[in-house]
């Protein structure tokens, strides 16, 4: 029975000093609502690093905005975002470092197959124009999302002040396939990128009521990247866990799983780590 006691009391310590080892093994990073809504992360990215490296990966998937301030207030370790400048912004400022590009997609202005302003085909800045002199729906994610930059940059781009006072231009304040949702309920226009259209596409059958109707404008190229919460500045930050998790998305395996995900037959990333 004494032998029996000591083992037991043996195995307890054992656990509760590997325990800090344990919990240490997790990753908390913050995304883009893209990465989420489209499954990319759930089904693939997630479960698959836990299982090549023991690391369960804990994320958050927020607007490219809240993402970077998550970052600066140390409360995750890394973060998958897609807003170039606004990483550089961060990047300057000491918060994050190890900038990797991973992969990408586009862009896209899409609207009722009726296409009522009329745009269908042309480049961005004419489109934007047009929907603006037709004051035809708009919505707008008006979430600082990296959505959103993109598509305020692309008012300021065409020469034109965002209208964000105007009755038309609709701020939802809200994620990528909700606002689409409004903006069909409104048989309006909205922007988002590929994959998420991608996704609702399939959750509408294939035929959803909103379509592509501009598009292939290098201006909606969208790059996602990942960069690692500085430790000098977070003391907290898993830095050794957040460069495992870059190099492993860009190792050459992980980049064929990326292309290989697919919907309606259809990639919704494209891997281009160099």
């Amino acid at each position: 029975m004494k032998r029996f006691c000591l083992i037991t009391l043996a195995l307890i310590l054992t656990f509760a000093l590997a325990a800090p080892a344990f919990a240490n093994k997790t990753l908390m990073m913050a995304t883009t609502t893209s990465t989420a809504n489209t499954g990319l992360l759930d089904e693939l990215i997630v479960p698959k690093f836990l299982k090549d490296t023991g690391i369960e990966i804990k994320f958050v998937a927020v607007g490219t905005g809240k993402a970077l301030k998550m970052a600066e207030n140390c409360d995750v370790d890394v973060v998958l975002v897609h807003a170039p400048a606004a990483e550089q912004a961060y990047v300057d400022k000491g918060v994050l470092m190890d900038r990797k590009e991973l992969m990408y997609n586009d862009f896209v202005i899409i609207g009722p197959e009726s296409d009522p302003a009329g745009v269908k085909g042309m480049q961005v800045a004419e489109a934007l124009k047009t929907i603006a002199a037709k004051q035809a729906v708009f919505a707008s994610r008006g979430d600082n999302s990296g959505t959103n930059k993109k598509e305020l940059s692309l008012w300021k781009a065409a020469e034109m002040a965002v209208p964000e006072k105007a009755d038309w231009y609709v701020q939802t304040g809200q994620g990528m396939l909700p606002t689409i949702n409004i903006a069909n309920e409104k048989n309006g226009y909205t922007m988002t990128d590929r994959g998420t259209y991608i996704k609702y596409a399939d959750t509408k059958g294939g035929n959803p009521p909103l379509k592509v109707l501009v598009e292939g404008d290098k201006v909606l190229f969208n790059q996602y990247s990942a960069l690692a919460v500085n430790p000098g500045k977070c003391q907290s930050a898993k830095y050794d866990l957040a460069k495992q998790f870059i190099a492993w998305m860009a190792a050459p395996e992980t980049q064929a799983a990326i292309g290989d995900f697919k919907l309606l037959g259809k990639k919704l990333f494209i891997p281009n780590a160099k």
